[in-house]
């Protein structure tokens, strides 16, 4: 079926097509940027990034937020950003599982995806593959990352509103992310906050916000038994409100693009061919990276 036929289906919310748009995208499959640059204009951004060290109870969360959507009567779709297995750089699909109550709800589209090594939790196609989704009829688009320390900066130019989930115990963490953190975030979740120290490290994120001159909610949560989600969901979707009246919208905007771009100018250079030329040049008086470096962008 060609990349129009597949289109075509998608919109008309054939959940297989969007499926198999969606791995034409990935695997950047034949017309998979015609694809792209005929999907719709819809003028709304409702991308939810999910984000967090490991063990926070992301899942969870996000397990719970879909709940509450769907219960508004709202579509959801949820991308899952997995680690990618050793063996084949497939999703390993822990999420999926985790979220198997809403696999087949008529309201909700789910779908696993490995990093493939990239270094910032995220889908080397995670940017086009939100923008294919967002373009379809879904209300709410959660993407939820791997979590992998100060890498989650990545996500900033993701998702119109990110929201950090943390635990009571991550006081070092913070300390250590405190900085990328404090310029992502759009909303803190103190999750598992039936745990000792919930109130004190809530305040202290409250001082944290406020010091750094932004103005984040900070909500508890306990996710898996769905306490506190019904206020973090309203959170969410007044800040998603907020995005559309600030200038945020046309920065989230540049930084998808720089993304974009960056990607497509890299994207015929070979890490194999960049060691063949190294090697051949690194035996040469006064080789120097810099200059190997400008020769190689320049053609020499």
């Amino acid at each position: 079926m060609s990349w129009r036929a597949l289109l075509k289906s998608a919109r008309e919310n054939d959940t297989r097509s969007i499926a198999r748009c969606i791995s034409l995208i990935e695997n950047e499959g034949p017309g998979y940027d015609e694809l792209l640059q005929a999907l719709p204009s819809t003028g709304k951004r409702n991308v939810i990034g999910i984000t967090g060290p490991p063990g926070a109870g992301k899942s969870t969360l996000t397990d719970g937020l879909i709940g509450q959507f769907v219960n508004k009567g709202m579509r959801v779709a949820v991308i899952c950003v997995d680690p990618s297995s050793p063996f084949n750089l497939g999703a390993l699909l822990g999420d999926r599982i985790r979220m198997s109550d809403w696999y087949t709800h008529p309201q909700v589209f789910i779908r696993s995806l490995a990093t493939r090594g990239s270094l910032g939790g995220l889908h080397p196609r995670i940017i086009e593959i939100t923008d294919f989704i967002n373009a379809m009829s879904f209300d709410i688009v959660i993407v939820e990352t791997v979590g992998v320390g100060q890498s989650e900066v990545e996500i900033a130019g993701l998702a119109d509103t990110t929201v950090v989930v943390l635990v009571p115990e991550a006081g070092d963490e913070i300390q250590t992310m405190k900085a990328g953190l404090m310029e992502i975030a759009n909303i803190f979740v103190v999750n598992k906050s039936d745990r000792p120290e919930a109130d004190h490290f809530s305040r202290y994120l409250q001082i944290m916000t406020h010091s750094a001159g932004k103005n984040c909610p900070v909500i508890k949560t306990v996710a898996s038994e769905k306490k506190g989600l019904d206020e973090l969901a309203s959170a969410i979707e007044k800040d998603l409100a907020a995005v559309s009246t600030t200038d945020r919208k046309y920065w989230l905007l540049a930084e998808r693009a720089y993304h974009l771009i960056r990607n497509q100018r890299m994207k015929n250079i070979s890490k194999l061919a960049l060691r063949q030329k190294i090697e051949q040049a690194v035996n040469q008086k006064d080789f120097s990276l810099y200059t190997f470096i400008q020769a190689y962008l320049n053609g020499k």
